[in-house]
């Protein structure tokens, strides 16, 4: 099982503390999330299936939102932070 965190903003639409999960990839790993939480969807993923822009996945403190995002392989994984950042000016 997986420990999942999200941040203060995702928590709006998604589990409010730690949640438990098993899942094999990223892409599995939300999908069980947007199952349990409906309104989380499209919130950590765009309509392709592909990360938002400002999303920010780390599985066991490293970042793959850039490499191999929703691909990514969780196997022996503990650990998966996924935070939201804020753009503008």
């Amino acid at each position: 099982m997986l420990e999942v965190h999200v941040d203060g903003w995702l928590r709006e639409f998604g589990p409010k503390s730690k949640e438990q999960v098993a899942a094999d990839s990223v892409a599995h790993l939300i999908d069980v999330l947007e199952t349990r939480y409906p309104r989380l969807r499209f919130k950590v993923r765009d309509e392709t299936g592909q990360l938002r822009r400002y999303v920010r996945v780390f599985v066991d403190g490293v970042d793959v939102s850039g490499t191999t995002g929703v691909g990514t392989p969780l196997t022996g994984a503990r650990t998966i932070d996924i935070l939201h950042s804020i753009a503008g000016g």
